[in-house]
């Protein structure tokens, strides 16, 4: 019962008195540093004690719609509702964008009729600001090209595991400022933690979430660093972090890239400046011998899979946040 209390509060903070305005995850700053923190809670009670939510989400009913295609992102979405007694509902675009065959705003209506939650993978960002516009349910963004939220809950989640206080933690994220690069800023913010970012100077962050990062990072004590040398950016870092060098979408510049990226593979001399107890993060699919060595995400150190698992936990967390009753 304490459980399904601790589930309770963490919804009554999340709704607005509107009780018809759903509340959407697009990027991380949508959530309050206490919202972050009630997922990770609830995260951290349904890992611990799954059967006791097996019935949390029963009779809601999930879409899940992907540009992209996906691992972890669809199968702990899928498993997440069903194994909370909820279902959903899976669509392939294939070939298509969204948009090719039918308006967006008309899409995100139908489904709003049917489902009580959209979970959506893109490549434009746009996408899921306008089904969010246009949707009467929540839409929770799985990837877009500007933001990974659920990524970054989840990776945080686990470095808390991991190191404890967040902070007290830093995390280096090395290589190309992209999505990910974005929403590790913003929910290290969120979280009051030390972020440094370090990425060849033709592929940095965006600026204004750089500005948004430090805008979040005032009010909660975090740090929040940028800059172009990998070696001074994990300097006793908690967590070396970082991604392909070439997302989907981006395969044209891949041979460049490779060049230009070189500096910053992790080896296992740049893991060797972190803290002794460092450990290794990555998002997957991981390109072995370019953004990262064997060595390093084979190594005792790597927390790949930790992560992957806690997709699954925080997918719960989220689900449960948005559609418990």
């Amino acid at each position: 019962m304490a459980d399904m209390n601790g589930l309770a509060t963490a919804v009554a903070r999340r709704r607005t008195p509107e009780a018809d305005v759903p509340l959407h995850i697009i990027r991380d700053d949508d959530l309050t540093p206490e919202a972050v923190a009630d997922v990770f809670d609830l995260a951290a009670r349904v890992k611990a004690h799954p059967r006791r939510y097996a019935h949390a989400l029963e009779g809601r009913y999930l879409a899940v719609i992907f540009e992209k295609r996906s691992l972890r992102t669809r199968f702990t979405f899928e498993l997440g509702m069903k194994t909370l007694g909820g279902e959903s509902v899976f669509m392939d675009t294939g070939q298509q964008r969204i948009p090719d065959r039918e308006p967006i705003c008309d899409v995100a209506r139908n489904l709003a009729r049917w489902v009580d939650a959209i979970a959506l993978r893109t490549f434009s960002h746009s996408t899921v600001e306008e089904f969010a516009r246009h949707s009467r349910v929540p839409v929770i963004n799985g990837l877009s090209e500007l933001f990974h939220p659920c990524q970054s809950l989840t990776d945080f989640f686990t470095l808390q595991e991991i190191a404890g206080d967040l902070r007290a933690a830093k995390l280096a994220f090395v290589g190309d400022g992209n999505n990910v690069c974005h929403s590790l800023m913003l929910m290290g913010a969120l979280t009051g933690a030390h972020v440094t970012v370090a990425t060849p100077q033709a592929y940095p962050p965006k600026p204004e979430l750089v500005a948004r990062a430090r805008e979040l990072a005032a009010a909660t004590g975090a740090v929040i660093e940028t800059g172009h040398d990998p070696q001074r950016a994990v300097e006793d870092a908690h967590a070396v972090y970082t991604d392909v060098w070439a997302s989907m979408g981006f395969e044209a510049e891949a041979d460049e890239r490779a060049r230009v990226f070189v500096p910053y593979r992790v080896t296992p001399e740049l893991f060797g400046r972190a803290r002794p107890d460092a450990v290794f993060m990555h998002c997957l699919p991981a390109h072995r011998g370019e953004e990262v060595c064997e060595e390093v995400i084979e190594s005792p150190r790597s927390a790949v899979f930790d992560q992957a698992e806690n997709r699954l936990h925080i997918a719960k967390a989220i689900l449960m946040m948005l559609l418990a009753k």
